[in-house]
């Protein structure tokens, strides 16, 4: 986390900070990001830095959790205006995911690369802070949703479908990670079109 000093510094060199972290992270990802490259960009020297952030990753993790609070803002001004039928509910929520990626690609390409699976201590440490963060989203998401349609029991039903969501998004963001300049507004067609697909073959086992 930062400093005192951190807040100390007035807004406009807060934020030359944070987009010099998000434009570095996004671009090299955590484990080849540079440090000097990130003081040049914001203005500052590598000194000041660390009287800000103790080290690379409370760095890290604070940008990371600036925008993953912002875009979860986003989307829960927005989450009364979907459907109550759980499957609409899916397609529309990604809808409108996508739809901030679209105006945030920086920070969506952070997010992308900050989520996808790899083998290392940075993403462990992600998982680890942020699993618990991501199951309360996706239930709170599905409080009020239609449930007289389910086949089965309802908890278990919902959880099926956030197993199934997790290794289907855990997938795609491969996918996503693989190209050096996203196209989010691309990436939206092809991934409702995929998950809608699922979902038919899923709602022929679950609704009644």
């Amino acid at each position: 986390m930062p400093t005192s000093l951190f807040f100390g510094l007035n807004r406009e060199k807060q934020q030359n900070i944070f987009t010099a972290g998000i434009s570095e992270f996004a671009n090299y990802g955590f484990e080849n990001s540079s440090t000097n490259r990130i003081v040049k960009i914001a203005g500052i020297s590598k000194g000041s830095l660390f009287k800000y952030f103790p080290t690379k990753e409370d760095f890290y993790f604070y940008i990371l959790d600036e925008i993953t609070a912002e875009l979860i803002s986003s989307l829960k001004e927005k989450v009364n205006t979907l459907s109550s039928d759980l499957f609409e509910r899916i397609i529309e929520y990604s809808a409108l995911e996508f739809s901030w990626y679209i105006l945030h690609p920086e920070k969506s390409r952070l997010i992308v690369r900050s989520f996808t699976k790899t083998d290392t201590d940075i993403y462990r440490k992600t998982i680890l802070k942020y699993d618990k963060r991501e199951q309360d989203i996706y239930y709170w998401f599905l409080q009020d949703i239609d449930t007289a349609q389910f086949r089965w029991d309802t908890q278990k039903t919902i959880d099926m479908i956030k197993w199934f969501l997790k290794g289907f998004n855990e997938d795609f963001l491969a996918q996503i990670q693989k190209q050096a300049n996203p196209d989010f507004k691309a990436i939206e067609k092809e991934y409702v079109k995929n998950l809608s697909e699922y979902i038919e073959i899923l709602k022929a086992g679950i609704v009644k």
